[in-house]
């Protein structure tokens, strides 16, 4: 089994140009249209090339203030109010500047254990599939675990 077999080829894509609150949009609308959870978008330039994957991780990690990790040794600090403010700030930041830019992508006819073994290794839940310069689908960790197990089950 190889890519080409597994991966979606329905998807959402942002512009670096988008804001986050555009971002987070997309993020809504296909939770609701598909019924499924996206947790992350690739992100694409004027002529369709992947420039870089934006998740909910990177979006968190933006939100969380960077002096975080002190905040049980500071008594003063109202960590709502912090979290609240990088809110009021994360809605007009752009895709371009906190998407993760080194993206790992698979050829259309990488073969199902090629991917399982990247995912493992890289600790990465979805990879772009790319023929040449064009995007052509996406296969998630989901889709690996479930064509495995199928096999398993047979």
């Amino acid at each position: 089994m190889i890519a080409r077999e597994i991966m979606q080829t329905i998807f959402h894509t942002l512009s670096p140009h988008d804001t986050i609150a555009e971002a987070v949009k997309h993020f809504q609308e296909a939770l609701e249209d598909e019924q499924k959870k996206i947790f992350g978008l690739m992100v694409t330039d004027e002529s369709d090339h992947l420039v870089g994957m934006l998740s909910m991780y990177d979006i968190l990690l933006f939100i969380q203030p960077k002096h975080a990790h002190i905040w049980g040794e500071m008594e003063d600090i109202d960590p709502a109010q912090l979290y609240d403010d990088r809110l009021g700030k994360v809605k007009s930041i752009l895709v371009g500047d906190i998407m993760t830019t080194e993206v790992v992508t698979i050829p259309p006819d990488a073969h199902l254990m090629v991917i399982a073994d990247i995912m493992i290794k890289k600790h990465i839940r979805r990879l772009p599939v790319v023929d040449g310069q064009e995007i052509v689908g996406i296969v998630f960790v989901s889709d690996v675990f479930h064509h495995l197990l199928k096999k398993f089950l047979v």
